[in-house]
């Protein structure tokens, strides 16, 4: 499938969330962009009332477009246990309430889990899911989503991150995304493939709207 490039200029990251900021300008940084956040814009923040990553994703990067008059990406991403039924999935950052107190939604998942006598590793299994909407002024959008699998993991390791990093374990590594840079999480550069869901995410959006 055929992707519209993105040239090289100002871009919007549609994101008030300063985790999420930092690790798209570094994914983005090799490719010399002039990037700006929508909170360093003064955006609002639109109500993320899509029942999917790609809808959220979409409200997010559509409004920071149409606001802007430039090019935005968005991410929506999400902690999924499979336990849980997939919760808390898109509404991972509300299960942290509105001081964004993670520690408190760490503990939830694990109360859940422990309730549900989930203590066996293949009872623990989790996956974060990232996806990426580019939205230009003229409404066009691009999609691209990525995904990781590992098991969550208590109590919590780590404090690098963010979210609920410090709880997931991905498949293959021994640290959790709690204890590893964001060189490592990211796990990607040109040559290399992609670790975490966002950079996996990011890896498509590079291939299809970044390189020639």
């Amino acid at each position: 499938m055929s992707h519209r490039k993105l040239e090289p200029g100002k871009l919007v990251v549609a994101s008030h969330n300063t985790g999420k900021i930092r690790e798209i300008n570094e994914l983005l940084r090799p490719f010399g962009f002039d990037v700006v956040s929508a909170a360093e814009l003064d955006l609002p923040e639109p109500d993320e009332t899509g029942l999917t990553f790609e809808a959220n994703a979409a409200l997010k990067a559509q409004a920071a477009a149409q606001a802007s008059g430039l090019p935005a990406l968005a991410d929506d991403s999400g902690f999924c246990v499979e336990a849980l039924n997939g919760d808390p999935g898109i509404y991972s950052a509300r299960w942290a309430g509105p001081d964004k107190d993670f520690a408190m939604a760490m503990r939830t998942i694990e109360e859940k889990l422990q309730s549900l006598g989930a203590t066996a590793e293949d009872r623990r299994r989790g996956s974060f899911v990232a996806v990426l909407c580019l939205a230009w002024p003229d409404g066009h959008e691009e999609y691209f989503r990525g995904e990781i699998e590992g098991t969550v993991v208590w109590p919590p390791r780590g404090t690098q991150g963010f979210g609920y990093d410090p709880v997931f374990r991905p498949e293959g590594h021994e640290r959790t995304f709690g204890e590893m840079s964001s060189v490592d999480k990211h796990g990607w550069s040109r040559d290399t493939p992609a670790l975490s869901h966002r950079a996996r995410a990011f890896q498509l959006f590079a291939e299809g709207c970044l390189e020639e």
